[in-house]
């Protein structure tokens, strides 16, 4: 029983990225070892993100209100992830679309193992049944759309012919995402979400963003078809 429980959280965190890649066109373009790529340059930028929070944020004593100061510069950092996503896609040749969806994918994989295999491995493993592990593996794949739409929205901001009445948008978007945990701890202590309704409350995010972008993203593919004739 306990092995057939971390099956299906297994399923459920792994099987969506893995959907992805399938049907999204990156397995025609041959983009694993890209992907690959990104999830390195994730590491790298998670490593550096950890030296400069032990630099200038080191741990203190835990207290039992929210530190929104301490916290807004602590989500300040995140915005390394956004130059890491915009270093894999500069390195990548190719349409737009497949830049920031290998930068977006590779990413996201990459999070997915560092932060939630060794969890599932030892918890999911118990003999004790716990919801927790299937939210998890639901916010597993809420990542997955949060780390493709900021990928979408950093090539969206590098691309010259962005219309300067996008721009405004696009940047609100990105400091948005940059700033999605610090938001998620304030609803914590403002209103105290539980844990099923904070999950709702992030794919409710993850969701506007990204449509909000998406439209941005075709929008422009449309004007630039156009231009072509």
């Amino acid at each position: 029983m306990t092995l057939f429980h971390f099956g299906n959280c297994l399923a459920l965190a792994y099987v969506p990225y893995m959907i992805v890649y399938k049907f999204s066109g990156l397995a025609e373009y041959g983009a694993f070892w890209k992907c690959v790529q990104a999830g390195g340059a994730y590491m790298f930028t998670q490593l550096c993100k950890m030296l400069v929070l032990a630099t200038f944020f080191p741990a203190t004593e835990v207290s039992t209100g929210l530190d929104v100061v301490g916290e807004f510069m602590k989500s300040t950092v995140d915005f390394a992830d956004l130059v890491g996503i915009y270093f894999v896609m500069s390195k990548i040749a190719g349409k737009g679309q497949l830049k920031f969806m290998v930068a977006g994918l590779g990413w996201a994989t990459a999070e997915l193992l560092v932060t939630r295999l060794l969890p599932l491995w030892v918890g999911a493993r118990g003999v004790e049944f716990d919801w927790k592990y299937i939210q998890m593996c639901f916010e597993s794949n809420i990542n997955l759309g949060h780390h493709m739409c900021a990928a979408m929205l950093v090539w969206l901001y590098s691309r010259n012919d962005l219309q300067k009445t996008y721009v405004p948008i696009v940047m609100s978007l990105l400091a948005l995402s940059c700033y999605r945990p610090l938001i998620v701890e304030i609803l914590i202590h403002a209103v105290g979400l539980g844990s099923w309704t904070l999950l709702a409350a992030k794919a409710l995010f993850t969701t506007t963003v990204g449509v909000i972008g998406l439209q941005i993203f075709l929008t422009m593919a449309v004007q630039t078809s156009n231009n072509h004739y």
